[in-house]
């Protein structure tokens, strides 16, 4: 069993300054005690694309040339994580689910291949249980709906092979929801969109609602029953990227209970990164692999000198979505995802106490950052499981008309 102390640190006043490294100390003593649930990681795509699915061969336990590995999780003292099992968007339709299944199938060797640092976890429960034993909890998001093939049965089908939450698209619109970089299709859910939700409410799979169009936004808080995430995603107010977050959403996720997991994605979190970086893609459209970005991110990076992130971004944007939505509707969804352009002192699975160093020299308590490390997604994700378990007892629910 993890060793569960309490230090002399914890005890002082939150709200004095700090130095460089009593913030540092303090803040791997906090996660040390409570799980840090990282919402969104891309290794099972990296996976393939640089090895075909062989999870042996990727290496993880020695550090590589990317941002994700096994030394590095430690360092930066992971406590859970979700696996991205991300299909594109513009995958054929008769290849949807064969590609889903082996990215599923890819995220689940990782544990396999590593169960001495790994192990599934299937609910809240789950992780506190393998963060206490030592372990990385592990689960699995599906990112974009798109191997559902328009069928609200097979989420239960996707919740059997161990998957807890589902972005309902990507950046390609589905035949039921709206993406925020994708065609306008719907003006938000349509009606199987709709059930497609309450049956992630009946199953007890996380709606997530990253990558969604602002009104897909909506519609989902209008009917969903059960509490939100943003697996991965800040603040619009901050930084007008149409990945990111309106106020008006943020402010609704009192009520509703939901999770904002702030990312790291340079061009979401500072408006310059964002200039730079979409004049820079656009003239590489044909582009796709992550190893042919990363060339064309250093090539651009030597000859004009890539404009960067920080960790201070990321923390406005934390702050921002604290002030709007709450202290209890936030947490951390890096999207690590092999790329080299990630904020200053955040380039890697390490950064995470740095981080939380930071923050406590902004002044923030103990209390607040246990939140923001997991404790408001184990909440979230409690609330979940009893309301699937309540519709599970009462089929005849109704879902509500947005």
């Amino acid at each position: 069993m993890r060793l569960i102390y309490v230090s002399l640190l914890s005890l002082l006043c939150t709200s004095a300054p700090v130095g460089a490294e009593t913030a540092l100390e303090r803040a791997q003593e906090i996660l040390s005690t409570t799980p840090l649930v990282d919402g969104h990681n891309d290794l099972p795509w990296l996976i393939h694309e640089e090895s075909g699915g062989d999870v042996a061969a990727f290496q993880l336990k020695s550090r590589n040339s990317f941002d994700t590995d096994i030394p590095r999780m430690r360092e930066g003292m992971v406590g859970a994580q979700f696996w991205s099992v991300w299909i594109p968007g513009e995958t054929a339709a008769g290849d949807t689910t064969r590609i889903q299944l082996a990215q599923i199938e890819t995220a689940q060797s990782i544990i396999d291949t590593h169960p001495d640092t790994f192990e599934l976890a299937l609910t809240a429960d789950d992780i506190e249980r393998v963060f206490n034993a030592g372990k990385i909890a592990s689960l699995f998001g599906m990112e974009g709906g798109y191997a559902l093939n328009n069928s609200a049965a097979a989420v239960h089908d996707f919740y059997e092979l161990g998957v807890r939450y589902m972005t309902l698209t990507h950046n390609v619109s589905t035949d039921w929801a709206d993406a925020a970089l994708g065609e306008q299709r719907h003006g938000g859910l349509t009606n199987l969109g709709r059930s497609i939700v309450y049956e992630m409410n009946r199953t007890g799979m996380i709606v997530d609602i990253a990558h969604t169009s602002p009104s897909t936004m909506h519609h989902t808080l209008d009917v969903t029953l059960a509490p939100v995430i943003f697996s991965h995603a800040t603040a619009r107010a901050l930084v007008d990227h149409p990945r990111n977050v309106p106020d008006d959403v943020l402010a609704r996720l009192h009520d509703n209970g939901g999770v904002v997991m702030v990312t790291f994605i340079p061009s979401f979190l500072s408006a310059e990164v964002w200039e730079m970086e979409d004049k820079l893609w656009a003239t590489d459209a044909a582009i796709g692999t992550v190893r042919e970005f990363r060339e064309i991110w250093l090539a651009y990076d030597a000859e004009h000198g890539a404009v960067r992130a920080s960790i201070d971004d990321v923390i406005d944007h934390i702050e921002h979505i604290r002030d709007v939505a709450g202290i209890d509707h936030i947490g951390i969804g890096s999207d690590f995802w092999g790329m080299p352009d990630m904020p200053v002192g955040l380039e890697d699975v390490s950064g995470f106490p740095r981080l939380f160093a930071a923050l406590i020299r902004r002044g923030w308590s103990d209390e607040d950052l246990r939140k923001l490390a997991g404790e408001n997604m184990l909440r979230a994700m409690r609330d979940v499981e009893r309301v699937a378990h309540q519709l599970q007892r009462a089929p005849e629910t109704v879902i509500p008309a947005p």
